[in-house]
């Protein structure tokens, strides 16, 4: 990545680490990992402090469940040391699609390109 465009997203927030979590990370963080996504895990020398670098987007639904009972101390060891079982029955990992043009929109929305039409339903008329 360019000098530049990295010094660009430092200056953002939402575009991935400011200057100063970069330094603190640099200064104190220990690398415990990544995720699929490219996300970048670390945690302080004495393990008390845990968080995470996005890459890309600092969007919470972005971490996968493993990271995130990590992340908030619901187990010690990180899914690289340990990794979570896989039941045959989960899906993948979904980001939060709300807001986006992949969101969710029920039978009958306005959002619809072409809205269902109703069969159970007859408009009311006065006499």
């Amino acid at each position: 990545m360019g000098i530049l465009k990295r010094a660009l997203q430092a200056v953002t927030w939402w575009n991935g680490a400011t200057l100063n979590t970069l330094l603190d990370t640099w200064r104190h963080g220990t690398r415990v990992g990544e995720d699929a996504s490219g996300n970048v895990f670390y945690q302080s020398e004495g393990g008390k402090r845990r968080w995470v670098i996005f890459n890309g987007e600092a969007e919470a639904t972005r971490v996968a469940p493993e990271w995130h009972g990590w992340l908030h101390h619901t187990w010690d060891e990180p899914p690289t040391v340990r990794p979570l079982p896989k039941k045959a029955w989960e899906k993948p990992h979904l980001p939060n699609l709300t807001g986006t043009p992949a969101a969710y929109a029920p039978a009958g929305s306005i959002r619809r390109e072409s809205p269902a039409e109703r069969s159970d339903y007859e408009a009311w008329t006065p006499e």
